[in-house]
């Protein structure tokens, strides 16, 4: 017997519902429906928390999963876009450590063991974007620099002198709407795809 048709059939015998099954295990109803419809095959924390909600032995059930081919499955898209969230939102942090602060999602990001395939090169996108506004906003700090050196010791008009508050600002108020921005994505996708698709185009 095939291991969705097992479980299937186990949580038939309790007299479960899909929705009661993942609540006693603590995972999404749309865990449950993808493994007993075999469109995934479930990690070992997932296949143990279903084996103790259905009082089943753990080794039973990862003897049948064993004999199937192997495939590299992602979290489901709700837990996999909450934790995408939180990479996003960390990236706040640049409002106090604006240099540094991409260390903060690329943090978290490193200590997420269950994340892989699109989810996870959305991080990773996530995490360039903060690189790449760290870099500009450098960037447009040096060519102010450069402007007032010029105005100064080549013109010798300082009435033109360019405040380092503007371009500050401007990439302040870009950057939280980039993260703001980020975020509805993830929420639309998470909403539009059934699992794998919560990348950026």
């Amino acid at each position: 017997m095939k291991l969705n048709e097992q479980i299937m059939r186990a949580r038939k015998a309790k007299g479960f519902t899909q929705e009661e099954l993942a609540d006693l295990a603590k995972v999404t109803v749309r865990t449950i429906q993808r493994i007993e419809y075999g469109e995934s095959v479930p990690r070992s924390y997932t296949l143990k928390a279903i084996a103790r909600a259905l009082e089943l032995q753990y080794e039973i059930l990862s003897v049948v999963e064993a004999t199937r081919p192997t495939v590299d499955v992602e979290q489901p898209s709700e837990e996999m876009a909450h934790f995408l969230q939180i990479i996003n939102l960390s990236c706040f942090s640049y409002l106090v450590v604006p240099w540094v602060h991409f260390l903060v999602p690329l943090f978290l990001l490193k200590r997420q063991k269950n994340i892989t395939g699109n989810a996870l090169a959305s991080g990773r996108k996530i995490i360039r974007q903060q690189i790449y506004w760290t870099a500009i906003l450098q960037l447009l700090l040096l060519l102010t620099f450069a402007y007032n050196f010029i105005q100064v010791t080549i013109t010798g008009n300082a009435h033109y002198i360019a405040h380092y508050l503007g371009p500050f600002i401007f990439m302040y108020v870009l950057n939280a709407g980039l993260i703001l921005y980020n975020n509805r994505l993830i929420q639309a996708q998470s909403k539009s795809t059934d699992y794998q698709s919560l990348s950026y185009k």
